[in-house]
């Protein structure tokens, strides 16, 4: 149950899609001036070191934010949603170096204001350690709680708010497969208890019927419950089985992920549609790249 760490994968192509939707969804909600609530099921460490023991050995980055990097050098226009969130990483790195990579938590952080409220949940013993202590470097007050206990039942209690404004954030590592389920009954009885927060859930794409149930089962919920919904994927390599030069199989690990967002900002597909339209062909190992974005409600 706690063997998997998000260090390994900080910076993949996985978080270039969750982070630049979040950041997009995050600077259109900060707009109003009401007090937001902002929630973290899943909040890992909330920082990351790229130069580290654990992404130097996955070296995830490399194909993920290091090699957007490199290309957004040449490439002109940049989509807006991307610049922001490069710009928004090397915010947390002096100079050109990009060494630290900042999570859900930290991105959220910096977008907080004096009436606003940030509630991180995180299970794992050693991240959640980590976490309250990278957090207690804020100084940050009442502004961020830190939890550590499931954020599939710790959500419930704190719905609605008080401010009647939430953002709540969903990623779990999906290393069980019963996550598929939780995450469906987390929307189920959030939208119950407050229908009109924004609801943003990751999830990886791979050869599991969960994985693949999942966007539609959400789909079906937000139809239901009479709500507007955004879906967007992005895929970078085949998931097909590869064989090595000895013929063993070589599993080629995430070839793609997804993002789906209930009541998500009207200004979100656009951002989303030229963001990913771009990263993917940066992104793309091989020939097999492809996003997609779609909306309803």
């Amino acid at each position: 149950m706690f063997s998997y760490r998000h260090a390994f994968h900080a910076g993949n192509h996985a978080d270039v899609l969750k982070h630049t939707a979040l950041l997009a969804v995050l600077r259109h909600l900060t707009q109003k001036d009401t007090a937001i609530h902002f929630f973290d099921t899943h909040a890992g460490a909330g920082l990351y070191r790229l130069d580290g023991d654990y992404a130097q050995t996955s070296g995830e980055a490399e194909h993920g934010f290091f090699q957007l990097l490199d290309g957004l050098e040449t490439a002109k226009p940049v989509a807006a949603a991307l610049q922001d969130y490069i710009d928004m990483v090397a915010g947390f790195n002096q100079g050109t170096s990009h060494k630290v990579y900042p999570g859900s938590p930290f991105i959220v952080q910096r977008l907080l204001r004096e009436r606003d409220r940030l509630r991180l949940f995180e299970l794992h013993p050693t991240d959640a350690k980590t976490l309250q202590a990278n957090v207690a470097q804020l100084d940050a007050g009442r502004l961020i709680t830190v939890m550590r206990e499931d954020g599939f039942e710790g959500l419930k209690k704190f719905l609605p708010p008080p401010s009647r404004r939430a953002f709540v954030l969903c990623d779990p590592s999906y290393e069980l497969k019963s996550d598929y389920g939780r995450v469906v009954e987390l929307l189920t009885d959030a939208l119950k208890r407050f229908p009109t927060g924004v609801y943003m859930v990751w999830y990886p794409i791979i050869p599991r019927p969960e994985a693949h149930d999942l966007p539609r089962k959400l789909k079906t919920l937000a139809q239901h419950a009479q709500r507007s919904w955004l879906h967007a994927t992005l895929t970078v390599k085949t998931s097909k089985l590869l064989h090595g030069e000895a013929g063993e199989v070589v599993r080629p690990g995430l070839p793609a992920s997804g993002v789906f967002v209930i009541n998500p900002p009207h200004t979100l597909k656009a951002l989303l549609v030229d963001a990913l339209g771009q990263a993917s062909k940066l992104l793309a190992q091989g020939k097999h790249k492809a996003f997609e974005v779609e909306s309803g409600g």
